[in-house]
């Protein structure tokens, strides 16, 4: 298909320094949880984004050296030759597709404790990072750095580029961004120095500009240099020669970097869930900076929609399109735009999934695109499916473990029968898609169900619920179940493990609210699920007029939310909504009037009034389906295979629904020994050649 021509400023060339980006597609640097201990697939991951048409493709965050060592999170490293051997099989996957390679030059400063490394943190003045959240929490505190270590680190920064450099990429950033070394030399809390690097804002900027100066010396202007830069905190303070800070620091930096990088200053608000943030948020932060400069600039703000791509650059906001989330969930969303597919874009839907994979220290997962991830461990291609199969499978369950079976099932050649009990597909999505904030998460099942009623092999037969006698009576050669999982009025007891079941009047769970049940107010909400469903709910409740009282057996409301970049945003909206909460308790019990509660540690008793109660805590999968026919005779069924997916077989969230489903149809009817699973390995200084190690 021909490309829609108002699309076409698209794909224009760029400049950027000494390179030319072909198109304004920009890869920005993001966390991946792939570290040099996994080169291989780090590489497929970023080499699977310029297969799909993103002119830039950047690494993220790396190591100058031994003292920005940021574990147990994952993080990669530029010091020795065995990284630069690493890092030269990513630069090589995107060079193969014509794009070029950007990597993320990185010290952390008072924000990397270096946990492995043992040595101090730096920082320009002592000050620490005060983390509120355990996982970044540690009693280590920086050392103020001297001149000789602000020369020492300059050095760092310039002998990394060269590293970088030999690993093949065209674009060095300096990070002065979310809190890391340069950002805290920019920031008057954590910068108290009274000597060149210090006290006004211009001796503030100059370690940022000498870096720049260093990295772009380092190469002899053969590598393009970038900036990236938090300008929240900077943007909301005043200045006495400019606007604001920012205005005043980039007009310092303008002419410095042959690109600017522009973000916020936190996780919440930099990469925010779309439950509480639209696209394009950033916009009235960053707007300013092609203002201040002729240098090239690219952000970021979840960007799906090419005709908002093309508004950021027509109105001069931006020179590129960044994309991080957008990215992975479609790698191809270059390609599919340059192709006339825009309505196949594979839309990111805010989830933050992607990002609670770095918490967890594993490689990028994504709720949209399967595949993530996966590319070279198990050679999944986000568009690729081979066509390696004949005869029928029957899925029962429209839901998106169901709904990607399908699709995958149906794109490797089989003729596909989707059932759905319900006169709408969609399974859980179409209650969780109602909830406040969560419409975007719909876009699950419209990608799917876009892409399955296009194909010829596929026929989708909703409100058609199925016995084991209507199963067996299809006749397909294989059955795949993906029935979904079922909320539980069930305590939860002071060990964390789950308790009795609360039989009482007006006790409900979050499938009661999907049927429709009618709730009389005030409304206890007992959530020990702790990720999104508790807090949703009670936002919910609340907007129906009830007062809502929300407990959890966590410290802080939504905790898992953390992980997503929720949790901040989530008490933001209780204390708007008026919503009341209570941490470290557990339900004890409720007579229709009282509930009863206690300490989770002390047990401490307290008790409050509610007419009802919703219980959001475990989740059971199974299904009388699957174990019908699973305890037919085979020969009776004439089945060649049965299988139970997504939810039905083991509850979690969307993302881990998907990629069962996703798995299960890419393995269906294969011999064991046909699923091979990558296993990589690190590079180390003793596989080099000897005369490579030397270097």
């Amino acid at each position: 298909m021909a490309r829609n021509p108002r699309y076409d400023v698209l794909f224009e060339p760029v400049r950027i320094g000494p390179k030319t980006a072909p198109n304004r597609f920009f890869q920005v640097p993001h966390a991946s949880g792939m570290t040099n201990a996994a080169p291989h697939v780090r590489a497929a991951f970023r080499g699977m984004k310029a297969e799909g048409g993103w002119g830039v493709v950047c690494t993220g965050a790396c190591s100058i050296h031994e003292s920005s060592d940021d574990s147990p999170f994952p993080f990669a490293s530029l010091w020795d030759e065995a990284d630069v051997r690493a890092h030269a099989v990513m630069t090589e996957a995107v060079h193969r597709h014509g794009a070029l390679a950007g990597v993320e030059l990185w010290h952390g400063g008072a924000a990397a404790v270096n946990r492995t490394t043992r040595m101090a943190p730096l920082s320009p003045s002592g000050v620490p990072w005060m983390a509120t959240h355990v996982g970044f929490m540690s009693s280590a505190r920086p050392r103020v750095m001297d001149a000789g270590d602000i020369r020492e680190l300059i050095r760092w920064h310039a002998e990394a580029a060269v590293r970088a450099e030999r690993a093949g990429f065209d674009i060095l950033y300096v990070y002065a961004g979310m809190g890391y070394l340069p950002y805290q030399f920019l920031m008057s809390e954590y910068n108290h120095r009274t000597d060149a690097y210090g006290g006004t804002v211009r001796n503030r900027v100059r370690l940022v500009e000498e870096l720049i100066d260093a990295t772009r010396e380092a190469t002899h202007g053969r590598c393009a240099v970038a900036l990236r830069i938090s300008l929240q905190e900077l943007r909301a303070r005043a200045s006495d020669i400019a606007e604001t800070e920012g205005h005043e620091v980039i007009g310092h930096l303008k002419d410095a970097p042959d690109l600017f990088d522009v973000k916020m200053d936190y996780s919440a608000t930099d990469c925010a869930a779309s439950r509480y943030t639209p696209e394009g948020s950033h916009e009235p932060v960053v707007d300013f900076v092609k203002r201040c400069t002729d240098k090239p600039v690219v952000g970021v703000g979840r960007f799906t929609s090419p005709d908002t791509m093309v508004s950021m650059v027509r109105r001069g906001v931006l020179d590129f399109i960044g994309g991080a989330r957008p990215s992975i969930a479609d790698p191809f969303l270059p390609q599919k735009i340059a192709t006339g597919r825009e309505e196949e874009i594979r839309e990111c839907i805010g989830c933050n999934i992607c990002i609670s994979s770095w918490h967890d220290g594993v490689w990028v997962r994504c709720t949209q695109n399967p595949t993530a991830g996966e590319e070279w461990r198990r050679g999944w291609h986000p568009e690729i499916v081979r066509k390696d199969a004949e005869g029928q499978v029957l899925v029962v369950g429209g839901g998106p473990a169901g709904m990607e079976a399908a699709l995958t099932l149906a794109r490797r050649g089989y003729r596909v029968a989707l059932a759905e009990a319900a006169r709408e597909f969609g399974g859980r999505l179409r209650f969780e898609s109602a909830l406040p904030g969560l419409k975007a998460w719909n876009r699950v099942a419209e990608y799917r169900l876009g892409r399955l009623r296009q194909m010829e092999n596929v026929a989708l037969y909703p409100e058609s619920p199925l016995s084991a006698d209507d199963v067996l009576g299809f006749g397909a050669d294989h059955v795949v179940v993906a029935t979904g999982a079922h909320w539980q009025p069930v305590l939860c007891n002071p060990n964390e493990l789950p308790g009795a079941r609360l039989d009482a009047p007006r006790v409900y769970t979050p499938d009661d609210l999907a049927a429709g049940v009618t709730v009389e107010g005030p409304v206890a909400v007992f959530d020990y699920d702790n990720y999104y469903m508790g807090s949703a709910v009670a936002e919910a409740l609340s907007a129906q007029g009830h007062a809502v009282t929300y407990i959890t057996t966590a410290g802080a409301a939504a905790a898992w939310g953390f992980m997503t970049n929720e949790q901040p945003l989530v008490h933001q909206s209780f204390a708007n909504r008026g919503i009341g909460y209570r941490t470290l308790e557990v339900v004890t019990g409720f007579d229709g009037e009282t509930l009863s509660l206690a300490q989770i540690f002390s047990g401490a008793p307290a008790q409050i009034a509610a007419r009802s109660l919703v219980i959001v805590g475990m989740r059971q999968g199974g299904s009388a389906l699957y174990d019908a026919l699973a305890a037919r005779d085979p020969a009776e069924t004439r089945l060649r295979s049965l299988h139970l997916t997504g939810d039905a077989n083991a509850p979690g969230a969307i993302a881990h629904a998907v990629y069962q489903g996703h798995r299960t149809a890419r393995e269906l009817g294969l011999p064991a020994a046909a699923i091979q699973i990558g296993r990589d390995a690190p590079f180390a200084l003793r596989d080099l050649p000897a005369a490579e190690a030397a270097e």
